[in-house]
């Protein structure tokens, strides 16, 4: 049983890792909290159902046609709303994020309506691959860690071995330098924006199967993504990946031993306390910024 709550907290785990990573590649790039990545997410996975059943492609075609939506998707919300704020500050633009997560919402719910659809990927929840005991590991549980371990580490090959992510490193650290040096920070801030929903489309994608998908599919993914991103420390993207690790493992150890109802709370109590007593992160690296 203990095995088995240990792999469901894996898999869990992996789902708000990547939605960590998705906020947390935005926030190293601006310092804004985009808290539109959920429904960005939403209706990424939307753009693959209907690429699956309406216009009959096979997943893969599909998933390159979403990726590539929600690529572009990011890319607008920085090009349309974030660059254009007007003498902006953080709490400005936390407000446009929360404003184009409830356009998006709003969007969904007039496009598809509310009603709840299934997903169909190739790799199925309810088809076994191993069976021990009380251990049980389905094939959408192992796609689900297979596809995050690529993911995270496709993004840590990026940020440290491309120009582009040495480009991203340089405009996040000074911008005023990277300027100087050729560099075209507003432009590499889109590429962020749009890399970010594209690992929250992946996100999105994993989760639908599990709970099926409708228009609020992503608030609790959100949630526990921003949750991980915290307890692990924003600017940190290995501390995001064991933040959300962390919170799956505690989580699932709660809603076992003391009550499955309050399941949900954890995030917020590790919110709250992480903020109060380490607001950096576990990980993270608080900076002095000296005059």
């Amino acid at each position: 049983m203990i095995l088995q709550l240990i792999i469901s907290s894996i898999v869990a785990g992996s789902i708000y890792a990547l939605m960590g990573l998705a906020m947390s590649i935005t926030y190293k790039a601006s310092e804004i909290p985009n808290f539109a990545q959920g429904e960005m997410g939403m209706v990424s996975t939307y753009i693959t159902f209907v690429a699956l059943s309406s216009f009959g492609m096979s997943f893969l075609p599909a998933l390159f046609f979403t990726l590539l939506f929600a690529f572009l998707l990011g890319v607008f919300l920085e090009f349309a709303f974030i660059r254009r704020a007007k003498n902006p500050t953080p709490l400005s633009f936390i407000i446009i994020t929360i404003g184009f997560q409830l356009m998006l919402y709003g969007f969904a719910g007039w496009k598809w309506g509310a009603d709840q659809r299934r997903l169909d990927l190739p790799f199925s929840e309810t088809k076994t691959i191993i069976q021990a005991g009380d251990v049980t590991i389905s094939e959408l549980n192992l796609a689900t860690v297979a596809i995050a371990i690529l993911m995270m580490g496709g993004i840590y090959l990026l940020l440290n071995k491309t120009k582009l992510g040495l480009a991203m490193k340089a405009s996040q650290q000074n911008e005023k330098a990277a300027q100087i040096n050729g560099i075209s920070t507003k432009r590499i801030l889109a590429i962020s924006f749009g890399i970010s929903s594209m690992v929250g489309a992946i996100a999105g994608i994993l989760v639908a199967p599990i709970i099926t998908l409708d228009p609020s599919m992503m608030w609790d993914p959100l949630l526990k993504g921003f949750a991980a991103a915290v307890l692990g420390g924003m600017k940190s993207l290995v501390g995001v990946v064991i933040g959300g690790f962390m919170l799956g493992l505690i989580e699932n150890i709660f809603g076992f031993y003391i009550s499955i109802e309050f399941k949900s709370v954890v995030a917020f109590v590790i919110i709250v306390v992480i903020l109060y007593f380490k607001p950096e992160g576990l990980f993270g690296k608080h900076y002095v910024r000296k005059v």
